[in-house]
């Protein structure tokens, strides 16, 4: 049997979601709580309008998650540790004929990180194969969503520092995490970016997702986050996957940074390439910036035939992600 990931933009059957219920994501006090809930709800709500939407809740926020999600959302209640559904959740993929089948990472926390919960969130994977009915395919790699951005012809685009982490695959090799994607996700070039942006290697970042980096168009362009400021540290990052990206012939969009430069106790990583792809839009997280609206003129051209809708996304990038950490996409089966 062989699988195949379909790039972000082909055609979804659903979108997944999840619904914060403890820990650092969900808050302290009742007034951060309920920002939370907001804006996971705002996201899921946005989806609702354009394709199905099944958010994952636990038990004991049933009766809370109803009062934020529009009642075209379907529930599926399952025990969960926090709400990043892009990272813990299945990568969908196709078989050699067109069924869908679950690929359940391993999830440890982002490498085992002290203030993370995920022993259930490791869990999820499994239970939504199990919900949907599909096969599951086991990995003994421990990855996230967010790491990883296939175009869709065998190329995906990766970091140095999240699968080769020691404290996720301490002793794999490069050569047996390019295996493991092949066999998983069906992809055979590989892309290795060295390093994410600045602000993910903080306390409760990923170790440099890819996600907030770059990631491919429907036209195979690389659309990659352009810092432009000096006096940002991400303006060398920017620079540097810019250079190595060129390197490998791929052609490339700069998308520019917004131009705030930091907020939450540093330097944000702020990012509109994390955003997330529907069957007829897109959603883009907004910063109250003036760079929103060129960054929508930019994906409008990008994604031709979809409406670009912005999406407040401070709540989201306070907590430690964006629009496209909290998604997740299930292709539609090539099958009846």
């Amino acid at each position: 049997m062989t699988y195949k990931m379909p790039p972000e933009w082909d055609k979804h059957e659903r979108t997944w979601i999840a619904f914060p219920h403890s820990g650092y994501t969900l808050g302290e006090t009742a007034t951060d709580q309920d920002k939370a809930r907001e804006t996971w709800a705002n996201v899921a709500n946005a989806a609702s309008n354009f394709e199905n939407v099944t958010a994952v809740v636990h038990p004991a926020d049933l009766n809370t998650a109803k009062k934020f999600f529009s009642s075209q959302i379907e529930i599926f209640d399952q025990v969960i540790d926090d709400a990043w559904i892009r990272d813990s959740g299945p990568t969908f993929v196709k078989t050699d004929s067109g069924n869908l089948a679950a690929v359940n990472w391993v999830f440890n926390g982002w490498g085992a990180q002290e203030w993370a919960s995920f022993e259930n969130d490791n869990k999820i994977a499994g239970a939504i194969a199990s919900y949907l009915g599909i096969e599951r395919v086991d990995s003994g790699l421990v990855n996230e969503g967010g790491g990883i951005h296939v175009n869709g012809q065998g190329q995906v685009l990766l970091t140095e520092t999240v699968q080769l982490d020691t404290r996720r695959n301490a002793n794999w090799t490069k050569e047996q995490v390019q295996q493991e994607l092949a066999r998983t996700i069906g992809v055979s070039d590989f892309v290795w970016l060295k390093r994410g942006l600045t602000r993910d290697y903080d306390e409760f970042g990923t170790r440099g997702h890819v996600d907030i980096v770059a990631c491919y168009l429907p036209d195979q362009r690389v659309l990659f986050h352009d810092q432009k400021d000096q006096k940002h540290p991400d303006f060398l990052v920017s620079a540097a996957t810019k250079k190595q990206l060129e390197s490998v012939d791929l052609e490339l969009v700069s998308l520019p940074a917004p131009t705030v430069l930091k907020g939450f106790g540093g330097f944000v990583d702020y990012s509109y390439v994390n955003h997330y792809v529907l069957n007829d839009a897109v959603l883009l997280g907004s910063f109250d910036d003036q760079n929103d609206k060129e960054a929508q003129a930019i994906l409008r051209d990008c994604y031709p035939g979809r409406e670009v809708l912005l999406i407040d996304a401070r709540e989201l990038f306070a907590r430690g992600g964006g629009i496209h950490c909290i998604t997740q996409q299930q292709p539609e089966a090539s099958t009846s």
